[in-house]
């Protein structure tokens, strides 16, 4: 480890332990003394969850099964609560309480009566000590969240002392986020954190000062978070459409209940949207880039269908760190960017410089992308730089990263200078030019990739070459393989033509075909992690390179 890498890693170290110690002193502080604490009497509104309703699940969970986060929990007539979980990410989604939208597909008094069982089960079993997953910030944001949208099916015809008992806990969970939120890692938990809270204050009937401080300390979040391009500071697609699920309810309940919305609230979901439509695939897909997984279609339209900003997507997101170019009914997402500090970067990937390409209604060349419900290998094995359409040198990612327990899977090293060229043609065509430096630690070379698409969006011509820091080309190549590797989307048919052409067919007969003029295209087994239903195999072409620049070209069949 270089002594830079090395000097960086001890500060990060030093910083998180220092944010270990004030959670420790703000759990510790007795809630009494705690500013803006409010204590829940009743609930007077239930925002709205937009998520998608399963009818399928709600008579699951009616008859004793959890289906979550990928396998099925039998409880059998007992509490779930009681009963050894599948997995860390079930165990996150039963204590979330974000199952309980599926049992408004059901309002009888029966499915109301088991939902507040089950509630009631958590908090004799969970609600009096703070510890262990089902009080993890994120865990604790999303249940908060849930009781208030899903109070009409928990309380339908509760008694006097279930409601007593569900304020009092909802008032302990919401003061235990209010003693830890400033002290939660950097991101989305601290923001997730801020929404709960805001969202709380508004429901449930709190003072008017604690609704002002919880709204003001939201609009400080939300400006930090939310770059002025409309990206998360995560570069993470998927957290502005999930960040979009409680801002849009929030924003509703402040106006519906008299408020003043907090000022920054509206902005930032007026700039959220065209980030969103950025991202969004010709097929209606959000791009794999930076942990997001497939999303199913109607919750993306659930949230789009309240965009008022209208407009065609930005070209670029030069705050976020990527650019779009899109011809005809061709679109293709390019990552030309770097997290924006180490602490955000525990589940960001190495892969600068790759792409994505969808035509029609169909993705054609993808990233892996991020399993859903995976275990820490799997999530670890989708960050690297092999797991993304660019180069890979060795098999060795662009960009480093360390398994501290202290400090999580964060990238210590990788891309610190990128250096982007776009430009369009006098023949229509829009040509983009980018560059890193991951490599040059290990190797000595830099990764230049070029991407070039006709006006009409039916020829694409691309070029990838490894150059001296100096930016003149290298003479020789890294004694490790260096392979350029373009991963198919499941849904793909590949059919070889020749050593140097195959043709991709998706299933409606829409296909391009992908040459190179010199060399040899691999077609290799691939697994592609962002499956709803799960991982499930796929294929990838490869190519190796053989000098300091490789050619490749896509042209589409009508």
């Amino acid at each position: 480890m270089r002594i830079n890498d090395r000097a960086r890693l001890i500060s990060l170290h030093i910083a998180e332990g220092w944010r270990q110690v004030r959670q420790t002193a703000a759990v510790l502080t007795p809630a009494i003394v705690q500013r803006g604490g409010f204590r829940i009497n009743r609930v007077i509104v239930a925002p709205t969850d937009l998520r998608a309703v399963d009818a399928f699940v709600a008579d699951e969970i009616l008859n004793g099964r959890f289906p979550l986060a990928g396998r099925i929990l039998d409880a059998d007539g007992q509490s779930p609560f009681e009963l050894e979980l599948p997995s860390l990410q079930f165990a996150r989604r039963l204590h979330g309480f974000g199952w309980l939208r599926h049992m408004r597909a059901d309002k009888s008094v029966m499915a109301c009566n088991h939902a507040r069982w089950i509630t009631d089960q958590w908090i004799a079993l969970h609600g009096g000590r703070a510890r262990g997953v089902a009080w993890e910030s994120d865990v604790v944001s999303r249940r908060i969240i849930s009781w208030l949208s899903h109070s009409p099916v928990v309380l339908q015809d509760a008694d006097a002392g279930f409601y007593r008992r569900f304020t009092t806990s909802l008032s302990q969970q919401v003061r235990y986020l209010q003693r830890r939120v400033d002290s939660l890692p950097e991101g989305l938990p601290r923001l997730k954190a801020r929404i709960a809270i805001a969202m709380a204050s508004i429901a449930t009937e709190a003072r008017p000062a604690a609704v002002r401080r919880a709204g003001r300390l939201l609009d400080r979040e939300l400006e930090r978070q939310v770059l002025p391009d409309g990206s998360h500071i995560s570069r993470n697609p998927q957290a502005s459409v999930d960040l979009l699920f409680d801002l849009l309810p929030l924003r509703q309940s402040y106006i519906n209940l008299g408020h003043a919305v907090p000022s920054k609230l509206i902005p930032v979901i007026d700039r959220i949207f065209p980030a969103v439509r950025f991202f969004r695939h010709t097929s209606g897909d959000i791009g794999l880039f930076n942990g997001a997984s497939s999303a199913l279609a109607t919750d993306l339209m659930s949230v789009l269908r309240y965009d008022e900003t209208s407009g065609l997507p930005f070209k670029a997101l030069p705050h976020g760190g990527f650019h779009r170019l899109s011809a005809g009914d061709t679109v293709i997402l390019v990552d030309t960017g770097k997290p924006l500090s180490a602490r955000l970067s525990a589940a960001a990937h190495a892969g600068c410089l790759s792409f994505e390409l969808s035509s029609g209604r169909n993705r054609f060349i993808v990233n892996s992308g991020s399993p859903r419900f995976a275990g820490e290998r799997l999530r670890q094995l989708a960050r690297t730089t092999a797991a993304h359409t660019t180069v890979c040198i060795g098999d060795v990612s662009s960009a480093r990263i360390a398994n501290s327990p202290r400090l999580g899977p964060i990238m210590v090293s990788g891309p610190s200078q990128i250096h982007v060229d776009r430009q369009t043609g006098p023949d229509g065509s829009d040509r983009l030019s980018a560059r890193h430096d991951g490599y040059v630690k290990r190797f000595g070379v830099i990764h230049e990739r070029e991407i070039r698409i006709n006006e009409q969006g039916t020829k694409i011509a691309g070029r990838d070459r490894l150059l001296l820091p100096d930016g003149l080309p290298t003479p020789n190549l890294p004694s490790a393989e260096v392979i350029a590797r373009f991963h198919i989307h499941p849904s793909i048919t590949v059919e070889r033509s020749d050593e140097r052409k195959v043709r991709l067919v998706a299933p409606d007969g829409e296909s391009w075909t992908f040459s190179i003029p010199v060399g040899e295209i691999s077609i290799g087994e691939d697994v592609f992690f962002a499956d709803v239903s799960g991982i499930g195999p796929s294929q990838q072409l490869e190519i190796v390179f053989e000098g300091p620049e490789i050619r490749w070209f896509l042209a589409h069949h009508a």
